[in-house]
């Protein structure tokens, strides 16, 4: 299959598409030859489709599903300093929800934000779950309150804070899941050793993303522990043969909103 189409009637012959491929396998164009794969270097292609979208003429086409193209509009995804300056350092970690249930057509629309997250040599190895059901929402709360209790008086890092929030399930309040109404579970090839990171970063995605549709988001982080080593989990989860729970996030509709910024740490950098 051919790596790249060009229109010889839009190729200005710039040599961009060469220039930031990573892979260094697109070949410039001259004179007489428009910007090739050659057969050999096509299987080296990540997909990553820098090569298109570096193309100030819109003459070239990576052959990656080319029918799903989308034009970028002028000036799309703009957005001034202090907009994303302000929406990020409002963005806050929710642990109060409100029972009303997020339309999943909403979470698809912040799910294929997602899907362009960096992943390394563009692997895009991570796939979703997303527990919509509540009740089941629930249920992965209690399994891993079960998870917790079983490393009572063991030298687990987390040993000492268990008897804590045992106490405070028993009391009826969702240590777990927060009693949030859903669940996105990213899960990895297990034999991938950077895949860790790509779903980490798919999931900031999805978090930075969520504020801008009314959604507020909490790592999960006693879920994700769990997940990773107690089996009744992760088959709750439905994490499927060969591949590994990465991590989890609780989800829904914010009861309280943000009305300012706390501080921080001051910032500490090292020049060299």
């Amino acid at each position: 299959m051919t790596t790249i189409l060009v229109n010889q009637d839009l190729c200005t012959r710039c040599e961009i598409c060469s220039i930031v491929c990573p892979m260094s396998i697109v070949d410039p164009a001259d004179e007489n030859t428009l910007p090739r794969v050659r057969e050999a270097n096509a299987p080296t292609c990540i997909g990553c489709g820098h090569c298109e979208v570096s193309c100030p003429s819109q003459a070239l086409l990576l052959n990656v599903r080319p029918n799903e193209k989308v034009l970028l509009p002028a000036e799309a995804g703009n957005i001034m300093p202090d907009d994303i300056a302000f929406y990020l350092k409002k963005r806050r970690s929710v642990r109060h929800f409100t029972k009303d249930e997020v339309p999943k057509e909403k979470i698809m629309e912040v799910l294929e934000i997602a899907r362009y997250a960096a992943s390394g040599g563009n692997g895009q190895p991570v796939e979703w779950i997303v527990v919509h059901d509540p009740a089941k929402v629930k249920r992965i709360a209690g399994l891993t309150i079960e998870w917790m209790k079983a490393l009572v008086n063991t030298d687990h890092p987390m040993s000492m804070y268990v008897p804590r929030l045992l106490g405070a399930w028993d009391a009826g309040y969702d240590v777990a899941c927060r009693g949030a109404p859903h669940l996105l579970a990213a899960h990895i090839p297990g034999d991938n050793p950077i895949a860790p990171v790509d779903a980490v970063i798919a999931l900031t995605h999805f978090d930075i993303a969520a504020p801008a549709f009314g959604i507020g988001t909490c790592w999960g982080g006693f879920v994700a522990a769990a997940a990773m080593n107690y089996a009744p989990l992760q088959k709750e989860i439905g994490i499927p043969a060969g591949r590994k729970s990465a991590y989890a996030m609780m989800f829904g509709y914010p009861e309280y909103k943000t009305y300012g910024i706390p501080r921080r740490k001051p910032l500490k950098i090292t020049w060299e």
